[in-house]
């Protein structure tokens, strides 16, 4: 059954535990269940009927704010195989991706689901989310954290296992798709496969982490001629401390963390209006610089993803505490 987001605590609910320091501990409740730390016990019995925005005391006096966690908190403390999409950027994404209530979208690769969950969230039940994905570890790990955080395996979302470009086709026809998001190192190879089903007026988000990226994805957009409105930024936050007129900029912020890149597909044939493009400023030989070699991919070893794995399905089928 789906978490339900307002009213008291029930069983099953996620709960963060909040303490004067600002630090966060996230619990299951379960039958029985008791969350301990050095500065004592807390029983999950003891928050059933208790609504939000409460402080519940332990056993040994200490205070704790609870909540349900929001969707960034279980975001940052999920276990993880892969590096996830920071909520800032899930945010654009979701923003300049228009990415609307029934939609169909298609991503690709999953990772550890994070940026999934912002998507699911955003087409509602009336829409659908597919998930493509080349590693197998990594698809189990963002299936269970998906079913942790919903409760459930969501009906209107699916994971392939495969590469996109191959499997596309297979999954969906032409025009059938009203938005693409692709988390990848080379989202250059699939530009072609995207507009065979990508609808006329459908948008392409491209997710990467530098510059090389950036610049071997926007060419490839713009030389497919299919594409147009390609645009190419960043996302830098940065949080302010307030107190009375104490009042200066964070010392620690959210820098760079990726690159997006959108562009919408234009229906077969046609050719915008534009001006004339000065001749890009490579050629062959620098090709090689944007080589998925080249970029660099961070492999993931064996024993972590194991171990994500099973944090992963921890969490999924007992419940087991995250903290921050």
């Amino acid at each position: 059954m789906s978490r339900p987001h307002r009213g008291p605590f029930q069983w099953g609910d996620r709960v963060q535990l909040t303490d004067a320091k600002g630090r966060h501990t996230t619990v299951s409740l379960v039958a029985g269940g008791e969350g301990h730390t050095h500065h004592g016990v807390l029983t999950h019995e003891s928050l059933i009927g208790v609504p939000e925005g409460t402080v519940v005391t332990n056993s040994h006096g200490i205070d704790y704010l609870v909540f349900r966690p929001l969707l960034d908190d279980f975001a940052m403390s999920m276990p993880r195989g892969a590096a996830i999409v920071y909520p800032k950027d899930a945010a654009h994404i979701v923003t300049f991706g228009d990415i609307f209530p029934g939609a169909v979208v298609v991503e690709a690769g999953i990772g550890s689901g994070a940026l999934t969950l912002s998507l699911l969230r955003a087409v509602g039940t009336s829409g659908s989310v597919t998930s493509f994905e080349r590693r197998e570890e990594f698809a189990e790990i963002a299936g269970a954290n998906i079913e942790s955080f919903f409760g459930e395996i969501p009906a209107n979302h699916r994971i392939v296992v495969g590469d996109l470009v191959t499997e596309l086709p297979g999954q969906f026809g032409s025009d059938s798709v009203d938005r693409v998001v692709l988390d990848m190192l080379a989202p250059w190879e699939c530009v072609d496969a995207v507009g065979d089903v990508l609808v006329a007026g459908g948008v392409l988000v491209c997710y990467v982490a530098t510059v090389t990226q950036m610049s071997r994805t926007a060419e490839a957009l713009k030389s497919h001629g299919g594409y147009t409105n390609v645009e190419h930024f960043e996302t830098i936050v940065r949080g302010w401390h307030v107190d009375g007129l104490a009042v200066r900029p964070d010392h620690r912020m959210v820098a760079h963390t990726g690159f997006l890149i959108t562009a919408r597909r234009l229906s077969p044939g046609v050719v915008p209006p534009t001006t004339r493009r000065n001749k890009p400023e490579f050629d062959d030989a620098d090709v090689e610089a944007w080589t998925p070699g080249a970029v660099g991919q961070r492999e993931v070893s064996a024993k972590r993803l194991r171990r994500a794995v099973r944090d992963a399905s921890a969490v999924r089928d007992a419940g087991t505490p995250l903290s921050e």
